[in-house]
């Protein structure tokens, strides 16, 4: 795939009306500072589109990101972040839940989990969470530099142990900083929104 054009389309806040996109989706969810705007970045094959932050907790709405009118990349609210009061937390958890249920074109959930450290319960809920709306969320193990190549399988199966992740489940290992896992996750992403249209 190809990336021609970027838009950021449309931005949902907790009080917004989610669009009625017609064309396919794919969500990224993941706790604050993840990563999860490097990786869209990544995706999208620009430097600074999607913000990154020094503070987590900047994605307080539902950001959607329409690539070359084909597709939509949808970033959701970062979940577990401390700071944040209670009433926002549950907004965030209000949106999101709002659009797994009200997306009618969704293919995938990604959902992005740090490699150095085991899954958090906020992931493990999240994880849970998605596959009881009928999704088998794709786990990208996010910052895959940070260890060294002899961790990287120890560190996955510790990431699908710790999930309870059923055997073929996806997980794709990535860095924003070498690109490392960055074309097969575009590759993948292709292969259900655009070679069903």
């Amino acid at each position: 795939m190809i990336i021609k054009s970027v838009n950021l389309e449309t931005v949902c806040g907790v009080t917004s009306k989610l669009p009625k996109n017609t064309r396919p989706e794919v969500a990224f969810a993941g706790k604050s500072n993840v990563g999860k705007s490097s990786l869209i970045n990544a995706i999208m094959n620009r430097k600074s589109y999607a913000r990154t932050s020094q503070s987590p907790g900047k994605t307080q709405t539902i950001n959607y990101y329409n690539i070359n009118d084909e597709l939509y990349l949808v970033d959701l609210p970062g979940y577990g972040y401390a700071k944040a009061g209670k009433e926002l937390v549950a907004g965030w958890g209000k949106l999101i839940e709002d659009y797994l249920y009200q997306s009618k074109v969704l293919k995938s959930v990604f959902l992005l989990i740090d490699i150095r450290h085991e899954p958090s319960e906020n992931d493990r809920l999240m994880y849970d969470w998605v596959r009881s709306r009928g999704y088998e969320p794709v786990i990208i193990a996010t910052k895959a530099d940070k260890i060294k190549r002899s961790q990287l399988t120890k560190q996955v199966t510790m990431i699908r142990d710790t999930l309870g992740m059923p055997e073929g489940s996806l997980l794709f290992p990535f860095s924003a900083v070498s690109k490392q896992g960055r074309d097969e996750i575009v590759d993948y992403i292709e292969s259900i929104t655009l070679k069903e249209s």
